[in-house]
Parts: structure tokens; C-alpha cells; sequence
């Protein structure tokens, strides 16, 4: 469990963190959403003690990362994946940091073979592509076997079936009642791994929230409908806090009301429906319009 109270980071005149408080649970992946220059990678050093906060608090599992007296076994991070020796290879990368942590070979082995890298343990990690290299990262975040998880951007580089490998794992670590904590850009990715979002904007909390809830405050709860007896659902769907809107011929688009509302409706008064629907944003546009106040680096757009 990851707890943040009141995480407040300045550098300088700039204030990268404001005031964050949230509370990462056990059992779920939780995702990490933000603009770029949001706050996101400040945070993440937050958590782990690579910098220092200059107000309010985080703890992983009850305590400062600092104060674990065998933090690979507590927290799981990644942060830079090619962040090692680059004339060493995968195997001897994770084995001289499991020999540090009381870790056996026999978990080297285990992990070598679970992110992929048998066929290249043997070679300079210098050399490993950048999705060789997210692969040996995760298994330096695993090799500790903790109970928490902090993840920036681990499918970055990684092919298809690798995003499908790393989406299954996340899914599975949270299974055994682990704590994962993940940032991505991949909107369509995290809306089919993250069971919890913390979305955060100019280093303020926008919303902690889940998946679904977050989706359903950008989206308005539109209610499609198809009906060849339009005009009369029309008239009887309508009322102060509902608005409808029809863009062609037995086609409505409800605001106020909900699928369960319309279709009871429809079935009280014998109306026939070829459709029903409630219009959803995907989590990108749910981003997108729930951020765009909070983005710090804007591309011009010509007229």
C-alpha cells in the first residue's frame, strides 16, 4: 500500500507537487494519469525517497521507503529501465542485485525465463533494445518478490504481444493481492488494465476515482436510441432535467435519463426499439476532456 498526505514538492519558485493525497490499495492495478509536466515522475521519486518532499508525507506498506530494512522486498520499482551496467549482462544485472538482498539464483532463473530473456541473458544489457530493456527492468522490480509495485511507462517499447504479456502480469501481481501502481500514455491500454485511476494535473489531484466513473463524469450519460416510433418517445421522455436531441429520423440522443428509464418507458407505452445505447467516451477522450485546463505543453494548431 502506497499512502500520500498533503505531498507537496517545490523546486526553486516552481511547484511541481501541490498538495497530493491518495492512498494506493492492495489487490487492485491502480493507473497514474497525467499531462506531461504534470507531476507524475516527481511523485514517483517522492515515493521511493529519491528526492525529498518539501511538505506532507508518503509511505509504502507503513513506512519510508528509506526506513525498509530490505526495501526489494517491500517495493518494486521502475523508473528508468536502462538504468544499469551497460557492459553487464541481464543475468549478472539481476544476480549481483540479488546476492545484495539475500535473493537465490534460483529466483534469477525464475525471472529470467517470466519476462522473456532467456534467449539473451548471456548478453550486454548496453545492447538490448529499449524493449529488451523494459523487460529486464520488470524483472529487477519482481526480484525482490514485494508486495508493492511502482511502475513508469513499463510497456514503452514493447511490441504487441508484449503489451499483452505485461497487461496479463499487472492483472495477475494485483490478483495475489499485491499493491501496483502504474503510469502510462497508453489511454487504451490502461482502460483494459487499470481497475482505479489517480489522475493528477499541474501536481493537483483531478480525480481517484475508478475506471468506469471516471469515464462516466466525461461523458454526459447519453442515451442513443433507435425507434421507428421516435417522435412519441420524444414526447414522453422529455421533461425539465432531460433534453433530446435528433439528428436524423427515429434517431434520439438523451441527456438526463438513463438506459433503464428510456427502456421502461418505451415498454410501458408499447413503443418498439431498434436501439438502445448508453454513449461512453473512451478513456482517452474521458483524459482529454477532464486534463485540458491542466496541460502545460500545448502544440499550436493552425487556423
Amino acid at each position: 500500500m502506497i499512502e500520500a498526505k498533503s505531498l507537496t514538492k517545490d523546486y526553486g519558485d516552481k511547484r511541481a507537487v501541490d498538495g497530493l493525497s491518495f492512498t494506493v490499495q492492495p489487490g487492485v492495478v491502480t493507473g497514474f494519469l497525467g499531462p506531461n509536466g504534470s507531476g507524475k515522475s516527481t511523485t514517483m521519486r517522492l515515493i521511493l525517497g529519491l528526492d525529498r518532499a518539501t511538505s506532507g508525507d508518503v509511505t509504502v506498506n507503513g513506512k519510508h521507503y528509506r526506513d525498509h530494512k530490505a526495501p526489494l522486498h517491500e517495493v518494486g520499482a521502475l523508473l528508468e529501465a536502462r538504468s544499469v551496467h551497460t557492459g553487464r549482462s541481464a543475468y549478472y544485472h539481476l544476480l549481483a542485485l540479488a546476492q545484495t538482498h539475500g535473493v537465490g539464483r534460483k529466483r534469477v532463473d525464475e525471472l529470467i525465463d517470466l519476462v522473456g530473456l532467456h534467449e539473451v541473458a548471456r548478453k550486454r544489457a548496453g545492447k538490448f533494445s529499449l524493449g529488451m530493456g523494459q523487460r529486464l527492468g520488470i524483472a529487477t522490480a519482481l526480484l525482490g518478490d514485494p508486495h508493492t509495485l511502482l511502475l513508469d511507462e513499463p510497456v514503452n517499447g514493447l511490441d504487441p504481444e508484449g503489451i499483452h504479456w505485461i497487461r496479463n502480469l499487472l492483472k495477475g501481481l494485483a490478483a495475489e493481492g499485491r499493491a501496483v501502481f502504474v503510469s502510462s500514455h497508453l489511454m487504451s491500454e490502461m482502460a483494459v488494465t487499470a481497475d482505479h485511476l489517480i489522475v493528477i494535473g499541474r501536481g493537483k489531484l483531478i480525480a481517484d476515482t475508478s475506471v468506469e466513473e471516471f469515464v462516466r463524469r466525461a461523458s454526459g450519460a447519453i442515451v442513443r436510441v433507435r425507434s421507428p416510433q421516435a417522435t412519441r418517445l420524444r414526447e414522453l421522455v422529455l421533461g425539465p432535467d432531460v433534453t433530446v436531441k435528433s439528428d436524423e429520423p427515429g434517431l434520439l440522443e438523451i441527456s438526463g435519463a438513463s438506459t433503464e428509464t428510456v427502456g421502461d418507458l418505451a415498454a410501458a407505452n408499447g413503443i418498439v426499439l431498434h436501439e438502445l445505447t448508453l454513449l461512453q467516451a473512451s478513456l482517452e477522450e474521458a483524459f482529454m476532456e477532464l486534463t485540458r485546463d491542466d496541460v502545460e505543453f500545448r502544440a499550436d494548431v493552425a487556423a
